[in-house]
């Protein structure tokens, strides 16, 4: 859970950097930020590590021209993250059928390390009060990528909800391709298998000022996350 949350922390953010990842020992984009991977794709003169304009760029800064993972985006593109908040928070706005988060901008494709995959969302409100998330995924990958992607945009929803005077209600998930890799199966029959235990549940401990500003330290666990023993899979291209 601490690597999924932490990305979404990162996305959040806004950051193209691995490194920052790295520094709080998440991998999960280390074969995507090697400069085999980056060369594949013709980015040459892209640094390692940085990932070009993916997830959290589009939702902070949509469509503002991208130099690299350490410059300044402040105030450039559409903070389509901050757009949906001050809706969601705006009583006359909360109902809207625009409350949009896009990762896919075919006018960049080419400079990101891997197009999205979750590629877009919107969050609705029920009664005025109950907030879900709907989330349309181009690729998923069933045996690693399809749970870190409920559990990413299940923990966005819950922090939403939570700094805009809101309650989680729904998780609502659409794929395009879903897949399951050959080298996957005998991994995915075993898990097959196992019964699945009791849901953990979670609350954020405060409302902070800024969305960016929330951390592990804001999550605490009213029922923990327990789990069966790792099952090993390999991250395939």
């Amino acid at each position: 859970m601490k690597t999924c949350f932490e990305e979404l922390f990162w996305f959040i953010r806004g950051s193209t950097d691995n490194t920052e990842l790295r520094n709080k020992n998440v991998t999960i984009w280390e074969a995507n930020s090697s400069r085999e991977l980056l060369d594949s794709r013709g980015l040459y003169d892209r640094a390692q590590d940085d990932l070009g304009p993916v997830y959290g760029f589009k939702w902070r800064h949509f469509n503002a021209p991208y130099v690299d993972c350490k410059t300044d985006y402040d105030r450039q593109g559409i903070d389509q993250l901050g757009r949906i908040i001050a809706d969601l928070k705006n009583p006359e706005t909360r109902t809207s059928r625009r409350h949009i988060l896009s990762a896919w901008n075919p006018c960049q494709i080419d400079e990101m390390a891997l197009p999205p995959c979750h590629m877009i969302c919107q969050f609705h409100v029920r009664a005025g009060k109950y907030l879900s998330c709907a989330l349309f995924q181009r690729s998923g990958d069933v045996g690693l990528g399809v749970p870190f992607n409920i559990a990413s945009y299940a923990m966005l929803t819950h922090l939403l909800a939570n700094h805009c005077g809101l309650v989680a209600e729904e998780f609502v998930h659409f794929i395009g391709n879903c897949h399951i890799y050959e080298e996957h199966l005998d991994a995915l029959k075993i898990q097959l298998e196992r019964e699945p235990m009791e849901f953990p549940k979670i609350r954020i401990t405060d409302v902070l000022p800024m969305i960016e500003d929330y951390t592990m330290n804001h999550i605490e666990w009213i029922k923990p996350y327990n789990s069966h023993g790792a099952i090993k899979m390999k991250m395939s291209a």
